[in-house]
């Protein structure tokens, strides 16, 4: 059977799409056009699903029809030369990727296609926990290419790479595709074996390239309404059914061609800038160096380019047994030409009512109808349809976004004949007066920057440090404190320096110790530590307060009647426990919250203890044995203390008991960054560090390696009123970028959570044709980003749910992430307590088999659960000391939302910092007067700034001042109207 197929269409959940694509206009259209088999597009969508399911009958093996109702109604609205024709639908979906491969921004669009609605449901599920498909029809994730294959063939489906020529959002684009489609799927390339060319070009174009010689080139018409179905299209000659057209696509048997667009109509066609209104060929673009000569900005390279460059055939080849293809121009544009009236008038639809109910369907009309038939209607069009068929048109190609013009008859041809041949007495044409802008004669070549001197490497550990690094590295024994700027290369200097301690200086491993305040931070220096040192990395200790405490209490645990393998109790096993003694749960909290003495024995019977116990009770067995003392500070002779600042009274007394006033105690950290007060944090133990030791020698880092000038500079203005750090330097070292800092005034917090995501599209250069199109986004932006280079930073969580909504609108995915502890997540205490008893061999397995639904908590567990491998205690103890932070995934291609205290550590090319307003940012309550909890609330928002490399916005809304601390930033760009208006809401008019 010789069928017509279009399987690249869109349905009314789709950005920029016609309420009319469902399932019954798509079938009307498909008719009216001859069109049997069509994809149904955005399946991934929840509501276009539902309406699939309920829809939608089974037709044959992988393919489905419309209900027997509803296609009837259909066909009592058609003539009989179209009613009754089969139309069937295969699940297809378009799905969007951005992500970084190479240090490169990827943008690649893909088809997905599954032969059935249980196998569209595992794609579903999968899919929804990586990015939000109720957001678009074409979602879009950050997701790998290669990955999202692997999901496709996971599920029982297959994928074909959509207009891969495309510049924007293509496998082959110019501006963020690849060179091959293997680079794009590496491992799993050979798992592709069709590939769409695009509207922009046709097959005799793809032949140049030699390396397209395995794919079967097929055409769709990527419909964004049911009129425009078929203007591309795919022939097969096999069964119609889902597996039919599968193995066609695979081995070429029944694959019959295409019915394509005159590349020159495609809006990609040749090279432009829109915006100038400049249009070139390829070689004209090369003599202009591919640069606008109206702005000096980098023009949009089209696919006549593209292909050019990688082409390795001449014009004209074509492989052997390569299927063959018809250009078309649709049967409504060729009427409106003649007609002269808009392709969507009234005057030409009805026109082709009559033309489709005498002579059949447009694309029979097109090809097959003699043109003697036609011409008895209309011999003009009988005329237009003949010079179609002979591939005489003219032709005005797209650039840039602009759709190109495929004309049949000359300018000024139609009236010539009009004496001769009617169309039903239509009123000719005027003759276009628009000429085609030309470029400008091509400008004196821009010089290539010069590349920067490769870094002399010596051969010590330490030569790769810069001069003060290195001074706080090859400190001797002692005390010693480092005040460590922002960006300063904290963690490298002190990695290094325990690297040098082992491996140069004769320290033996097992007597270092290394203390920070999160998990996270603690397995980073393990891994750093595990590249300077691999001999003895094992040796060393490295820990946080809780987790030394865990460690301290498994050896002597006993003098409080815990066993070595004893528990730590989670949230909910605290209150179960309190609970044995007080029979009211509200009362049982209470215990829990008080400490109290009837609780801590109840824990002890069950041989646990529960969070503070890992700090109070290894303090209480140090502070009671002066022997114990001894013997851990003999054993650990080198202590190094990461974020010192953040210390609290009794990890400060453990501590002093652990390292005497003379020993060998390395602290680093930087009191402006002392942001943890409400947790019992005290900067005073940073400040008052040499008169504990007061031998203790301090070293200064200032160099900054993360942030670019503007943002240093700014971070400095706001930090210097309040200062612990006397002389404060901090000099930026980084190249990136001269873009200053961005002040936005908005006029609700909802407008600013929009003004954030139209900005994140801006920076990235564009998340969707949509943007481009729409001209919300008109540049390329900041090439080398993606989703996961953008953080939004806040003051408290309650901010995230006017962002949380404005990046779903806008499709970009993102992860939330709190400081919160993770033990207190939803649904995390069940799965740590069904895990124990669940089936399989690892971690990850029994965490997947017990989340069941709960995606959000098995998302929240999968990097933890992974990392313990099959040590399910430590999965256990990790629950139970880690905060949510800790499962902050940097390998996660989405934007993140965080707290700006659980943003310390991290670092992002671009961050958001909203709510800069008083009584946010400083969090403060009325009449509230706390002179040092507004200096933390300054050093707080030091932090978010320091956090960002080469971007940083600082917005805030009307109906609350602006942040005092704003007061002090001296250099900035205002973005948007400094004093924004409030939209007023509409009055209902009075009828008298």
């Amino acid at each position: 059977m010789r069928f017509v197929a279009d399987l690249h269409i869109h349905s009314k959940y789709s950005r920029a799409c016609s309420r009319d694509c469902d399932l019954e206009h798509l079938t009307w259209w498909a008719r009216r056009k001859g069109i049997s088999l069509v994809g149904t597009g955005d399946f991934t969508h929840p509501a276009w699903y539902d309406h699939l399911t309920s829809t939608l009958v089974e037709a044959s093996p992988g393919l489905y029809r419309l209900r027997d109702d509803l296609d009837r109604d259909i066909d009592r609205t058609l003539p009989p030369s179209l009613a009754g024709a089969p139309v069937r639908f295969m699940l297809s979906v378009e799905i969007s990727t951005i992500y970084k491969r190479g240090d490169r921004t990827r943008k690649v669009h893909h088809l997905v296609y599954v032969p059935d609605l249980a196998s569209a449901a595992r794609f579903n599920a999968r899919l929804a926990k990586i990015g939000n498909l109720g957001s678009d029809g074409r979602p879009i994730l950050g997701l790998d290419s290669r990955d999202l294959l692997e999901i496709t063939l996971e599920c029982g489906g297959y994928l074909v790479p959509a207009h891969v020529w495309t510049p924007w959002f293509a496998v082959l684009g110019s501006k963020s595709g690849f060179d091959a489609i293997e680079d794009c799927y590496a491992d799993l390339a050979p798992h592709v074996f069709a590939i769409e060319t695009g509207l922009s070009s046709d097959p005799d174009m793809n032949w140049r390239v030699s390396g397209l010689d395995r794919y079967r080139l097929v055409s769709n018409s990527d419909a964004h309404s049911p009129p425009v179905l078929g203007r591309e299209a795919t022939v097969f000659d096999t069964e119609l059914d889902y597996y039919s057209v599968r193995s066609a696509l695979e081995t070429g048997d029944g694959f019959a061609g295409t019915l394509e667009f005159f590349p020159e109509e495609g809006k990609y066609h040749v090279d432009g800038h829109r915006k100038c209104g400049v249009r070139m060929e390829p070689e004209e673009t090369l003599a202009h160096k591919g640069i606008c000569p109206g702005c000096g900005k980098p023009l949009t390279v089209g696919v006549l380019s593209r292909v050019e460059e990688l082409a390795d055939r001449p014009h004209g080849a074509r492989p052997a047994g390569a299927a063959g293809f018809t250009s078309l121009v649709p049967l409504p544009e060729i009427v409106s030409e003649i007609v002269g009236t808009g392709p969507k008038s009234k005057k030409v639809l009805t026109e082709i009512d009559k033309l489709t109910a005498a002579l059949g369907p447009e694309l029979v009309i097109l090809q097959d109808v003699p043109v003697d038939d036609i011409a008895a209607h209309s011999p003009l069009l009988g005329e237009a349809v003949g010079r179609l068929r002979r591939g005489e048109v003219v032709r005005d190609p797209g650039y840039d976004g602009e759709y190109g013009v495929i004309r049949v008859f000359e300018p000024g041809e139609l009236e010539r004949r009009r004496s001769a041949f009617a169309l039903f007495d239509y009123a000719a044409p005027a003759p276009s007066t628009v000429e085609r802008p030309r470029p400008a004669p091509a400008v004196a070549p821009v010089a290539d920057p010069v590349a920067a001197p490769a870094e002399h490497r010596g051969t010590s550990l330490l030569d790769g440090l810069d001069p003060e690094q290195r001074a706080a590295a090859e400190v001797a024994g002692g005390p010693l404190l480092i005040i460590a700027g922002p960006g300063t290369g904290k963690t490298r200097t002190l990695t290094h320096r325990i690297a040098d301690l082992v491996t140069s200086r004769g320290v033996p491993p097992s007597q270092c110790l290394a203390i920070t305040f999160t998990r996270r931070a603690a397995e980073e220096m393990a891994e750093r530590l595990a590249a300077l040192a691999p001999d003895a990395v094992d040796g060393l200790t490295i820990a946080t307060f809780h987790s030394l405490g865990v460690l301290l209490l498994r050896e002597h645990g006993a003098v409080f009647g815990l066993s070595p393998s004893f528990g730590v109790a989670d949230p909910d096993r605290q209150v179960a426990v309190a609970s044995t003694v007080v029979a009211d749960e509200k009362e049982a909290r209470d215990l829990v919250a008080a400490g109290d003495d009837r609780y801590k024995k109840a824990l002890r019977a069950q041989d646990l203890v529960d969070f503070d116990d890992l700090v109070t009770l290894p303090l209480a067995l140090l502070e009671g044995s002066p022997d114990l003392v001894a013997a851990y500070r003999d054993r650990w002779r080198w202590v190094s203390v990461d974020e010192y600042q953040d210390v609290d009274e009794q990890q400060y007394r453990l501590l002093r008991l652990l390292v005497p006033p003379d020993g060998n105690l390395t602290a680093i950290g930087d009191p402006d960054q002392a942001i943890y007060r409400f947790r019992g944090a005290d900067v005073g133990f940073f400040l008052r560090f040499r008169e504990d030791f007061p031998g203790a020698r301090t070293v200064h880092l200032t160099r900054n390696y993360r942030s670019s000038s503007a943002v240093v500079t700014g971070a400095l203005e706001v930090i210097a009123p309040s200062s612990l750090v006397p002389g404060r330097e901090l000099r930026p070292m980084a190249d990136h970028g001269s873009a200053p800092i961005g002040v936005h005034h908005a006029s609700s917090e909802a407008a600013e959570a929009a003004f954030v995501a139209r900005t994140i599209e801006q920076v990235l250069g564009g998340a969707s044709f949509h943007a481009l199109d729409s001209g919300r986004v008109v540049g390329d932006g900041t090439q080398g980003l993606g989703f996961s280079d953008f953080a939004v930073l806040y003051r408290t969580d309650r901010q995230s749910r006017a962002l949380v909504e404005a990046l779903t609108q806008s499709g970009l995915p993102f992860q939330k992430r709190s400081h919160d502890r993770l033990a207190d997540r939803p649904g995390v205490a069940r799965i740590a307590h069904d895990v124990a008893y669940a089936a399989g061999g690892t971690v990850l397995e029994r965490v997947r088999a017990v989340a069941g639904e709960d995606h959000t908590a098995y998302e929240l567990l999968k990097p933890l659960a992974a990392e313990c491998g099959t040590d399910f205690e430590r999965f256990h103890t990790a629950l139970a000391l880690g905060v949510e932070v800790d499962t902050w995934d940097p390998r996660a291609d989405r934007i993140s939302l965080l707290t700006l205290h659980a943003s310390k550590g991290l670092e992002f090319p671009v961050v958001f910092i909203v709510g800069c307003e008083d009584g946010v940012l400083p969090m403060r309550w009325p009449g509230e007067d706390d002179p040092e909890a507004v200096d933390e609330e300054r050093r707080l928002l030091f932090v978010g700034m320091t956090r960002a490399q080469r971007h940083l916005f600082l917005s805030h809304s009307a109906g609350r001042p602006r942040s005092p601390f704003l007061a002090s930033l001296k250099a900035y760009e205002q973005w948007g109207d400094p004093q924004p208006r409030r939209k007023r809401k509409g009055t209902q008019l009075s009828l008298l």
